[in-house]
């Protein structure tokens, strides 16, 4: 174990101040050699009799020094005051200004880094009379550098004059500046729990309040860990606080709660319920010279991470848009290039707007994650209605000179195809989530909204990449296909993954909105195949019929939407999922987390949606396995199953605590241990292998 002198250092100073007053003499050494000097000033020289005047401790501690809150923490003494008074007078308890936080080797200290004051009140009786009032006090303190502490004391005096009634006072205005570092009477009772090894504390706050880096100074000892990481959330007009806990022996706490820089307010809570409701803090969580590194390390998440969703099967159907528009190309040099940076203007563009969505909703109390669009039914209408366009289109049904929809956009040729088939690949691709963007896009939840955007930003870049290397590297663009017949067999092969695609959206609307409604979807479709067919009949014969078929697409659409079931039909659906699965599941909920977690049992939780690619490629490779099965039903593994399909707010909100802005997520807890994080690409040997470590 390594030897820490400044913890060793600490141990002697209690030593001495046991043994001060034999050392009196020699450790009353003036201000001048003191490591944190103190000087008693009074705010008057002049008090009355009846009144009360305020005098202050104004510490000065020297470079690299630093001095305690009452509470020093993990180690360190807190200020003792030992007065010397006339009678008739009485000192006030000891108010202290708004500390610091001090990490060394994992011990937590709360300290007072720069100078700073203390301020005690005197009473004094209406029987003082007039004359000298002598005031004297012997204070102790511990003064410390990152690497050694010196216990130190002096005794401080200053004498007063005692006035009548009638006589006009001066007044120091350094005390103005005092008062102003002390924290400020909150006014509401807070309410605090202690459960599961973890303390949360619920501030009445009201949310026009500016907050920056929190912090809950606690006053009781033996309450909180103090080298825990505070984690706040903000719950309307409530800041709710979790921590680490050591105990819960007080029906009272108090402390102060730092919301900025020697700006706090005096908390006062009483124990009760409290549950971790509300959104992550904007601001809370690294500090700044901290927010640079991770914006770099997040930006590069998303950029790799946007690369590999090329090869997810999410974005291949849109790909073939662009292989196509590649083909037309032929290699051609300004083409090729116009075309990619196109592209990546729309794919950085719709990446970047839904990122700025994403962010508003969250700012507004909505408890939403990455592709938060498809868990709508209306959007996944329309993107059926889309893509059945585009996949008729590329096997010849129609050509599109004149319609006026959304896939004419996409067909175009020359940048303005290509800026609308990158919107549509960004669009398409949000509910895959490849390696490196989980923790990316979990980026985003405790960065101000300037440096997420930059992330989703990176995102689009990332999945634009491919098609800028192939514009901007030569040899790479000169083993491009030159134009032939075989174009058009291309194009036609290219409709296939987007039926595919239509089809997968069918069976995304049937698990939403249930199987007696996936009917709709059907008809809806071969609605929308009937229309097109009839706008390409009319193409043959030299009809113009643009504009009656864009009115008909329109009202297919709304119809459709319209006709969609209520939430509570869709309710009903997403209950009816669980069943027959081939490892059973019970439906996540933090109550039957923590019951199971209580009783020993180890515990497999996953979080999971129907149109989440990568989620249902685990499901199918590792989850839903018979040998999972078996080896969890061995082990007595319980299994927790999330279900983001639709919005669920309890889902959102947990996933954003463990740093993730969508899913997937897998979480193993074995008996008494902290959670184990797994990869978001699952093998059976990635499961069986958790159960079959020695616990």
């Amino acid at each position: 174990m390594t030897f820490d002198f400044r913890i060793f250092s600490i141990m002697l100073a209690f030593v001495a101040l046991a043994l001060a007053p034999a050392a009196e003499a020699q450790n009353r050494l003036g201000n001048t050699e003191l490591n944190v000097p103190a000087t008693l000033v009074a705010e008057a020289q002049q008090v009355k009799a009846g009144q009360s005047i305020t005098l202050a401790f104004v510490m000065e501690p020297k470079p690299t020094w630093h001095g305690y809150w009452e509470n020093p923490g993990d180690a360190g003494i807190g200020m003792s005051f030992d007065w010397t008074l006339p009678a008739g007078v009485t000192a006030g308890k000891a108010q202290f200004q708004v500390p610091d936080t001090l990490l060394i080797s994992g011990i937590m200290n709360y300290v007072y880094k720069g100078d700073y004051a203390v301020l005690v009140n005197l009473t004094l009786s209406d029987k003082v009379r007039p004359g000298p009032l002598p005031i004297s006090v012997k204070s102790e303190w511990l003064s410390c550098t990152d690497e050694i502490c010196v216990p130190e004391q002096d005794e401080l005096s200053i004498t007063l004059q005692v006035v009548g009634k009638d006589t006009s006072t001066v007044l120091d205005k350094r005390f103005d500046g005092f008062r102003a570092a002390l924290p400020r009477p909150l006014g509401s009772e807070a309410s605090f729990a202690v459960s599961d090894d973890l303390f949360r504390l619920s501030i009445p706050l009201p949310a026009n309040v500016e907050i920056n880096q929190p912090y809950f100074f606690i006053l009781e000892d033996g309450v909180v860990d103090y080298a825990a990481p505070q984690t706040f959330n903000r719950d309307g007009d409530r800041l709710i606080l979790e921590t680490g806990a050591r105990g819960d022996g007080f029906d009272t706490i108090t402390g102060i709660l730092k919301i900025g820089n020697h700006d706090g307010f005096l908390i006062t809570a009483s124990k009760g319920e409290v549950a971790m409701t509300g959104l992550p803090l904007a601001g809370d969580g690294p500090k700044q010279e901290g927010s640079a590194s991770l914006l770099f390390l997040a930006l590069g998440g998303a950029i790799l991470g946007g690369l590999l969703l090329n090869l997810m099967p999410c974005v291949f159907p849109i790909l073939s848009l662009k292989a196509i528009s590649l083909a037309k190309s032929g290699g051609n040099e300004t083409v090729v290039r116009r075309d990619a940076l196109a592209y990546t203007a729309g794919v950085v563009l719709v990446a970047t707007a839904l990122g700025a969505v994403l962010l508003g909703l969250r700012a507004s109390g909505a408890a939403v994650g990455w592709a938060f669009q498809l868990q709508d039914p209306r959007i996944i209408f329309v993107l059926l209605a889309l893509v059945t366009a585009i996949g008729l289109n590329l096997a010849g049904l129609f050509e599109l000179p004149n319609i006026n929809f959304g896939n004419k956009l996409t067909r175009k040729d020359g940048a303005a195809g290509s800026f609308w088939t990158g919107a549509l690949a960004a669009f398409v691709a949000t509910p895959c989530t490849g390696p490196f963007m989980a923790a990316a896009l979990g980026a985003t939840i405790v960065l101000p909204p300037i440096a997420a955007l930059i992330i989703f930003a990176g995102l689009g870049v990332g999945l634009a990449l491919p098609f800028l290397l192939i514009a901007f590297v030569p040899a790479i663009r000169s083993r491009m296909p030159k134009p032939g017949p075989w174009l058009d067999s291309f194009r036609k092969i290219m409709a296939i993954p987007m039926f595919l695609t239509s089809i997968g959206l069918i069976w995304l609307l049937g698990r939403q909105i249930g199987t007696d409604a996936l009917g709709l979807s059907l008809v809806f479709l071969l609605t929308v195949s009937l229309i097109l067919w009839w706008f390409g009949g009319g193409q043959m014969k030299g009809l113009s019929r643009g504009a009656l078929t864009s009115a008909a697409m329109v009202a297919a659409i709304l119809g459709g939407i319209i006709a969609l079931p209520d939430e509570e039909a869709m309710q009903d659906q997403k209950l009816a999922h669980s069943s027959g699965a081939t490892l059973p599941s019970e439906a996540f909920s933090e109550v039957r987390l923590s019951e199971l977690r209580a009783s020993g049992q180890p515990v497999f939780a996953y979080f999971t949606a129907d149109w989440c690619i990568t989620c249902k490629a685990n499901e199918a490779a590792a989850i839903q396995r018979t040998e999972t099965a078996e080896a969890f039903e061995a082990a007595k593994v319980a299994v927790l199953m999330g279900d983001w399909t639709r919005p669920d707010p309890v889902i959102s909100r947990f996933l954003e605590k463990h740093g993730r802005a969508g899913v997937p997520l897998y979480l193993y807890y074995a008996p008494g241990e902290e959670p184990v994080i797994l990869p978001q690409i699952l093998t059976v040997a990635t499961l069986t292998e958790l159960v079959s470590k020695p616990v």
